[in-house]
């Protein structure tokens, strides 16, 4: 079987119907925004560091479990890859969970985290949800069916990513100046903070949605694992950006990302990988 780091192209054609996926997607994250929801904020939450000195909350464990629980009794065959209970079944139809993205946010109080489910088909990212639910917010995708978010009062909107055609003209976020330096990047981050309009470090999750919604045209990070980014690929890309890694590979697991709106991605790889190259 084709494992997601394996895969050769993102944009590869898919002609099955991923309309009930996604809605059992979106199904998964109404469970885990339900679980997350009831633990955030609260002056008992029990809190752990792992072996690599990330911290792990109780509600991590409880909403992973609540997801996992759903695609056993409605996905048996299905593999799974989540973030605290690692691999479990086939990797050709692979659902990808974070249950909590930015738990740091989440056991400091803060509303800015994310539940993350994909679900990957021979190697290929097809079904991204990425759930809010501290903000109200939410924002899904599947290959050919469009990207779209919530909005209140209103119907879903469609979301489609910026057409700014100049690195000069462009706002982008960087996640943290710290990730750059420990690959030691730095001096690749003050060129790109140099050359475009405006920057910002965002973090986590929230940057990628705003460039899905044509508000920033490039975010960029390091230390990433699959369970990280791979729901954040099909918004993306069904917003009408591009993803990859930082050398510009298909790869969720290099641990690396760059999404940009497209047009540019081909400039903002130049500029990363040249201190010579001029874009402006």
């Amino acid at each position: 079987m084709t494992s997601p780091v394996e895969t050769p192209s993102w944009s590869a054609p898919y002609d099955g119907d991923l309309s009930q996926d996604l809605a059992l997607a979106l199904r998964l994250a109404d469970a885990a925004d339900a679980v997350a929801m009831a633990r955030f904020d609260a002056a008992d939450l029990d809190v752990q560091l792992k072996a690599d000195a990330s911290h792990v909350t109780e509600a991590d464990l409880a909403t992973e479990r609540a997801i996992r629980a759903i695609l056993a009794a409605e996905r048996p065959t299905d593999g799974v890859l989540g973030e605290e209970f690692g691999t479990s079944g086939d990797t050709a139809r692979q659902w990808i969970i974070d249950p909590i993205d930015g738990t740091a946010n989440y056991l400091k109080g803060i509303p800015m985290w994310t539940v993350l489910i994909a679900l990957a088909i021979d190697g290929v990212p097809r079904v991204g949800v990425a759930s809010q639910p501290a903000l109200g917010r939410r924002w899904w995708a599947a290959t050919g069916l469009g990207a779209w978010t919530n909005v209140p009062d209103a119907e879903p909107r469609r979301l489609s990513v910026s057409t700014v055609s100049s690195v000069a003209d462009a706002s982008v976020s960087f996640q943290s100046i710290r990730q750059w330096d420990e690959v030691q990047r730095t001096d690749d981050l003050l060129r790109l903070s140099r050359a475009v309009w405006r920057d910002r470090g965002y973090g986590d999750t929230w940057p990628y949605m705003l460039l899905a919604e044509g508000r920033l045209e490039f975010v960029a990070e390091f230390g990433v694992k699959e369970y990280d980014i791979a729901a954040l690929v099909p918004i993306v890309h069904e917003a009408g950006g591009r993803f990859t890694d930082i050398d510009g590979a298909d790869s969720i697991a290099s641990r690396s990302s760059l999404a940009t709106n497209g047009i540019l991605h081909d400039d903002f790889l130049a500029l990363l990988t040249s201190p010579s190259e001029t874009t402006r």
